[in-house]
């Protein structure tokens, strides 16, 4: 990818049609990460609406351990996105190209070490799964943070609820008929917030596809591309950060 594109997708300077790129690419991400994940943890960690009503379920049920279990990766989710709200402030304060960056990094360093670790690891289900779950939910609630803060709340990737609805509020717009002569204004579709809509949809479809036959196929070791298509979104304006710290003025000394 060329270095200005790419520094474009998770700079600091954003544009729409820049988050609508990154968007895209995020929800292929997600839509591995979940149904690959859902394969080696029999669990889905993108969205939290199951894991709520599966807590309710195992609790009316008298399953304390899994609902508990559900709690851990509520709060995990929860954590993810609030330590994604930390870094991007941080670096904002600090004007670092990267705030939006530093969490995606983050999230490729942590499916690095899913992906290295979980062959090993496998053996012990008992102490694996719970954690596993919980990394997976932490990355998941990282990475929604992000896109979020960055598009201002219009695009999410990491799960189609939402989205769905919305595109079909547009098809029903699309599809609605106007009769002439009325005083009125106009129902029409935005055709392009649903294609933008659709892309969003297919492209997690088509990871959810890509992750669960690599995970199939080669097991905790499809989680590495995944881990690169990360860290190659987030380094150019890490790089450029740290090209520019030599630069910076040191702070005024006071004598002591």
């Amino acid at each position: 990818m060329p270095i200005n594109y790419v520094r474009s997708l998770t700079g600091r300077q954003r544009a729409a049609q820049a988050n609508r790129h990154l968007g895209i690419a995020l929800a292929f991400v997600a839509g591995a990460a979940n149904a690959g994940g859902f394969l080696a943890v029999k669990q889905y960690t993108s969205h939290m609406t199951g894991i709520l009503s599966s807590a309710a379920d195992d609790l009316a049920l008298g399953a304390i351990d899994a609902a508990i279990d559900c709690a851990g990766a509520l709060l995990a989710f929860l954590a993810g996105a609030a330590c994604c709200a930390i870094m991007v402030n941080f670096a904002r304060r600090r004007q670092l190209h990267s705030e939006f960056a530093l969490p995606l990094l983050v999230e490729a360093m942590l499916l690095l070490a899913f992906g290295v670790m979980g062959t090993q690891l496998q053996a012990i289900d008992v102490i694996v799964l719970p954690a596993t779950v919980t990394l997976l939910c932490f990355m998941m609630g990282l990475q929604n943070a992000v896109i979020t803060k960055l598009s201002n709340a219009e695009i999410r990737t990491t799960h189609m609820t939402g989205i769905i609805t919305d595109l079909g509020i547009e098809a029903g717009k699309a599809i609605y008929w106007n009769r002439d002569g009325q005083a009125v204004p106009r129902v029409a579709a935005d055709w392009k917030r649903m294609r933008i809509l659709f892309s969003l949809v297919s492209s997690f479809f088509g990871g959810a596809v890509a992750g669960a036959f690599g995970f199939k196929t080669i097991g905790f070791g499809a989680t590495l591309p995944l881990a690169a298509v990360l860290l190659a979104l987030a380094i150019v304006p890490i790089i450029d950060d740290l090209r520019a710290r030599p630069h910076q003025p040191l702070p005024p000394q006071h004598p002591r």
